[in-house]
C-alpha cells in the first residue's frame, strides 16, 4: 500500500456564498467586522475585517469574494510605519490560526503584523474544500484496498469536487498565485500603507516573488522562508530532493563520533533496507483500533522513508535512533503511524484551492519523462511518485495554464533575506542558493540541522529573530547571536 499524507481534520465550516454579479466600476473595499475567526489574547490591540475583491480579475463578469484580514498594531509605543504582511504557505493551508499566538511573534515589538489569508482556504469566503479527496486518501490508505483502483479512485474524487464547486458558483480559475498577489496588493491601496515589508513561507514565497515583479513600488523588504523559486519544477526533482536531504542526516550522523559509535554505517544500512523492502514489503499486524480486528499492511521503501518525511526541526536529533529502531526489527513507531490511517477524513480543507494552483502553474510545465524517471530512478523508495497531482487529475480539474512568465525566474534589488532549513526536502538549501543571483541585494541564511520553515520553529525562535532583525536594517546581513550558537544537531544515542 501507498501511504500518502493525511489531512488535518478541521470541523466543517459552513459558508455562505457571496457570489453576484460584478457591479460597474467595482472597487476593493475593507470591510470591519466584530466577528473574528479566533479568539485573541486579551490586551493585544488589533483590527478584523474581510477584504472584499474580484473572484476572477480575468473575467469581465466576475463576481467577488471576501478574504479575512487581521492588522495587530504593534506593541511598541512609536511604532514603524512600515508594517509586516504575513502569509502561510500551502496552497491550500490557512494564515488564520496564527492570530491566537501574536503575543509570541517578534515582529509586533517594532511594527504593525498584518495576515493575511489567501482566496479559497479555510476562512475565507467561499472555502474550496474537498472532503472528496480526503475520503480517497481514506480509502486508499486501508489494508485491504486494491491497488488496481488507486488512479480512477482519485479522478473520481477530483470530478466529484470539482462538480460539486462549480454548482456552488465557484470559478477555479480564479484562485492562483496571481490573483493572491493581486489581492494583496489591493489590500495595501485600500489601507493606504504607502511602504510594506513581506514575510513568506514556502509556497507563499511564490506569491512574494510575482508581488517583486508587478508590484513593486510599495515593497520594502521581504523575507523568504523556505523559497520556491517560480522557476523549479517541484514535481521533477522531488523525490531527488527528500534522499539528499536524508543523506546529508545521516552523513552528519557518521561524522559525529557518538552517533556513528551508536548506529556505525546507518546510512548504507538504512538504505539497503529500503531497497530490500521495496522488493519483498514489510509485514507490518496492528489492531484496528475502531474494530479491534487484526489489519495486516505490506509496507515498502517509500512507505518507510516516513520515519525522516514525518519529523520536525524538533524531532531531528531522534532521526537516527528510530531508523535504528526499524533496522532491528522495532516496530512500535510504524505502529503507532498505521493506527492514525483509521481516524476518519476530514473536509479535505483548502485541498480545492491546492488543486487549482497545482493544476494551473506547476502540472503544466512539467516534463512527464522526467516524473516517470524520479518514480523509478531510486531502488531505495522505486514507486513514489514525485507528483502532488497526477496528471489525468489536472486534466479533470481543467484550470486554465497561466502564462509562461509564472514558470521564469524574477529578478530584483529589493532587499531580501532567504532562509533555508539545512535538511529541509520540501524547498531544499540549493533553491535558495540559486535564487540569490537574481536577487542582487538579498542574504542566505541556512539553519544547521533543522528542516521546514525556521521561523515557525517554537523550540528555537532564532530564525524569527533573524527575520525581524533584517526588518529592522535590511541592508546588512542578520547577525544575531542565537545564530551563531546553532550547531550540528546532537543526535539522540540512547
Amino acid at each position: 500500500m501507498k501511504i500518502k499524507l493525511l489531512i488535518s481534520t478541521l470541523s466543517i465550516l459552513i459558508f455562505l456564498n457571496i457570489f453576484g454579479q460584478n457591479p460597474t466600476g467595482f472597487q476593493p473595499k475593507f470591510k470591519k467586522s466584530n466577528k473574528t475567526t479566533h479568539k485573541i489574547k486579551s490586551g493585544q490591540k488589533y483590527t478584523f475585517g474581510y477584504l472584499e475583491v474580484l473572484e476572477n480579475r480575468q473575467n469581465p463578469n466576475s463576481g467577488t469574494i471576501e478574504i479575512p484580514v487581521y492588522i495587530f498594531k504593534s506593541r511598541s509605543e512609536n511604532p514603524k510605519k512600515d508594517p509586516i504582511i504575513y502569509t502561510v504557505g500551502g496552497p491550500g493551508s490557512t494564515t488564520m490560526p496564527t492570530a491566537q499566538y501574536m503575543n509570541y511573534y517578534k515582529y509586533l515589538d517594532d511594527r504593525d503584523f498584518i495576515l493575511v489569508e489567501q482566496r479559497g482556504n479555510y476562512y475565507a469566503k467561499p472555502h474550496l474544500d474537498c472532503p472528496e479527496w480526503s475520503q480517497a486518501i481514506y480509502e486508499s490508505n486501508q489494508p485491504n484496498f486494491d491497488m488496481a483502483n488507486y488512479e480512477v479512485l482519485f479522478e473520481q474524487s477530483a470530478k466529484s469536487c470539482k462538480e460539486r464547486l462549480e454548482k456552488q458558483g465557484i470559478d477555479l480559475n480564479g484562485y492562483n498565485t496571481n490573483e493572491i498577489a493581486s489581492d494583496i496588493n489591493d489590500l495595501v491601496n485600500v489601507l493606504e500603507i504607502d511602504e510594506y515589508n513581506l514575510l513568506t513561507i514556502s509556497y507563499s514565497t511564490k506569491i512574494a516573488q510575482v508581488l517583486m515583479r508587478d508590484y513593486p513600488d510599495k515593497i520594502r523588504s521581504v523575507v523568504m522562508d523556505s523559497p520556491l523559486p517560480l522557476e523549479v519544477n517541484y514535481d521533477e526533482e522531488s523525490v531527488q530532493n527528500l534522499l539528499e536531504s536524508i543523506t546529508t542526516l545521516l552523513s552528519d550522523c557518521e561524522n559525529d563520533k557518538e552517533c556513528n559509535s551508536a548506529y556505525p554505517n546507518l546510512k548504507n544500512r538504512f538504505f539497503e533496507y529500503l531497497k530490500e523492502k521495496t522488493a519483498n514489503p514489510l509485514k507490518v499486524e496492528i489492531k484496528n483500533p475502531k474494530s479491534e480486528k487484526i489489519e495486516t499492511f505490506f509496507l515498502k521503501g517509500e512507505d518507510l522513508i516516513t520515519v525522516f518525511t514525518s519529523t520536525t526541526t524538533e524531532s531531528v536529533p531522534n532521526i537516527p535512533f528510530e531508523i535504528n529502531k526499524l533496522l532491528n526489527n522495532d516496530l512500535s513507531s510504524v505502529e503507532d503511524k498505521l493506527k492514525n490511517l483509521f481516524q476518519e477524513p476530514g473536509i479535505g480543507a483548502g485541498l480545492g484551492m491546492r488543486l487549482s494552483v497545482w493544476c494551473a502553474e506547476e502540472n503544466p510545465f512539467n516534463s512527464l519523462e522526467k516524473i516517470e524517471a524520479e518514480t523509478t530512478n531510486y531502488p531505495e523508495v522505486k514507486g513514489l511518485s514525485p507528483a502532488v497531482f497526477d496528471n489525468e487529475v489536472c486534466k479533470i480539474w481543467g484550470v486554465k495554464k497561466v502564462s509562461e512568465i509564472e514558470n521564469k525566474a524574477v529578478k530584483s534589488d529589493i532587499p531580501v533575506l532567504f532562509i533555508s532549513g539545512e535538511y529541509d526536502n520540501e524547498t531544499p538549501v540549493k533553491w535558495a542558493k540559486s535564487m540569490t543571483v537574481n536577487f542582487t541585494n538579498s542574504y542566505h541564511l541556512i539553519f544547521k540541522g533543522w528542516k521546514h520553515t525556521p521561523t515557525t520553529n517554537w523550540s528555537n525562535q532564532c530564525a524569527m529573530i533573524s527575520a525581524n532583525e533584517f526588518f529592522n536594517n535590511p541592508v546588512e546581513k542578520p547577525n544575531t547571536d542565537c545564530f551563531g550558537q546553532i550547531g550540528s544537531p546532537e543526535f539522540i544515542t540512547e
